[in-house]
């Protein structure tokens, strides 16, 4: 064929117009196809939607949550971890004493036959066995000969119950009337008799402290019903402010102060007044010690004046004796001796006094500034490495050293209530007249 012929020619010419327009389409519709894709792409890559903002921060909240808890749950694995070392060396301890008394060699050669500790007034129950609770131990009925006698025994239904005004893991606290004065009842719970073999032993001891009690800054007992479980009710002085309401204001542990900062010689003379109430029932003959002192169980009358209340820790302990119950009262304000379940003395009040002290001083919650929880205040106050914060020397001078002396590791480092009253009364008088 003639490929030069004009109609070749048109034909070669029109195949080639084709192809060429078929190539400009399809690079069209590739470029537009790609061009759409890439800019849905950067559309949905740069412009996050608010449902995924709050998504993220839902989860943000959650692995903090997650964080804190780890963090909670590693705190108290150290802190069982220390306790159970402590326990392993008292065990110790109790193992040599035993021996050195010869009561090991009693136990050892006794074949079984021991149905009673040497050590102890009661009999040994078997673990597989429940004791059943009495209501009529032998401490109730003296105290009861006792209150019928000095006239603080009163009938439950001589009292009016009113609005409960405080609670606890073991009694409720309601304001009542009584022969028309107002009081404070501590009710105890029916619980805590049916759950405790022990209760009325615990009932007794606490109204056997109080009604002993005779000093204007120790909370006055007015009666008691004496009929647990369903009728155990001390009855007390009524006074509706803590030291703690007074120092902080209500609610909680707010970081930020929501009332003024009482006046300083005020707060002063709170501190003289609790170490006088202290060293009254420390000169006791036995002595009293609280075991649980802190601000929330300090009441003020209405001149301010302080009561030293809730003795339902407190026992009494002869000249040289040790106390041996571990971890009783509160973290922020428990003595390390106390913490690690060692034998303590009067001098674990001192040591919650030193906390009281300063707190009255800066006017701060103990370990406010820290993110710790209790149990890792407790842990680093054991090792050493954890008190809280003083105040400035400008502020409260010589007041500095007696504070560390009181909180001292020590227990024979801190002083007795008979020097610290000193030091705060010298310390008092030396500031009247300073601002005459």
């Amino acid at each position: 064929m003639d490929m030069s012929s004009p109609r070749v020619e048109r034909n070669l010419s029109r195949q080639s117009s084709s192809k060429s327009n078929m190539g400009v389409k399809k690079e069209v519709a590739a470029t537009g196809c790609c061009r759409g894709f890439n800019s849905v792409r950067t559309v949905s890559s740069t412009a996050p939607t608010l449902q995924h903002q709050q998504r993220y921060e839902r989860l943000q909240l959650k692995v903090a949550g997650l964080e804190k808890e780890v963090q909670r749950q590693t705190e108290l694995r150290l802190m069982y971890r220390k306790r159970m070392e402590n326990t392993q060396d008292y065990l110790k301890y109790c193992l040599q004493v035993a021996q050195d008394n010869g009561i090991l060699d009693l136990i050892v050669h006794s074949n079984g036959q021991l149905s009673q500790s040497p050590l102890s007034l009661y009999t040994i129950n078997s673990p597989a066995s429940t004791p059943t609770p009495s209501y009529h131990h032998p401490n109730l009925t003296a105290i009861i000969q006792q209150a019928k006698i000095n006239g603080w025994h009163i009938n439950p239904s001589e009292i009016e119950l009113g609005e409960v005004i405080g609670k606890g893991t073991t009694a409720e606290i309601h304001r009542g009337t009584w022969r028309g004065c107002d009081v404070a009842v501590k009710c105890m719970s029916d619980a805590f008799f049916e759950k405790n073999a022990n209760g009325v032993v615990f009932f007794a001891q606490e109204l056997e402290t109080l009604w002993k009690q005779r000093h204007r800054f120790v909370l006055q007992l007015m009666g008691a019903c004496l009929e647990p479980p369903h009728h155990a009710w001390v009855v007390t002085e009524y006074l509706n402010c803590t030291l703690k309401e007074w120092l902080h204001g209500p609610g909680k542990r707010p970081r930020e102060r929501t009332v003024p900062l009482p006046p300083f010689e005020d707060r002063l003379m709170r501190a003289l007044e609790i170490a006088q109430a202290m060293q009254y029932l420390h000169q006791q003959k036995p002595k009293v010690i609280h075991r649980d002192l802190k601000p929330s169980n300090i009441l003020l009358d209405d001149a301010l004046h302080v009561r030293v209340g809730d003795f339902g820790h407190a026992r009494f302990l002869g000249d040289g004796e040790m106390a041996l119950t571990g971890e009783t009262g509160t973290y922020v304000y428990m003595a390390p001796e106390v913490i690690r379940c060692e034998p303590y003395d009067e001098k674990c009040d001192v040591y919650s006094f030193g906390i009281i002290l300063n707190e009255l001083l800066t006017g701060k919650y103990p370990y406010i500034d820290t993110q710790f929880g209790p149990a890792k205040i407790a842990m680093e106050v054991v090792e050493g490495k954890l008190r809280p914060v003083l105040p400035s020397r400008e502020e409260v001078g010589e007041l500095i050293e007696l504070i560390c002396l009181c909180w001292d590791a020590n227990p024979t480092t801190r002083p007795s209530f008979a020097t610290i009253n000193h030091t705060l009364k010298t310390y008092a008088n030396t500031l009247l007249k300073t601002s005459d």
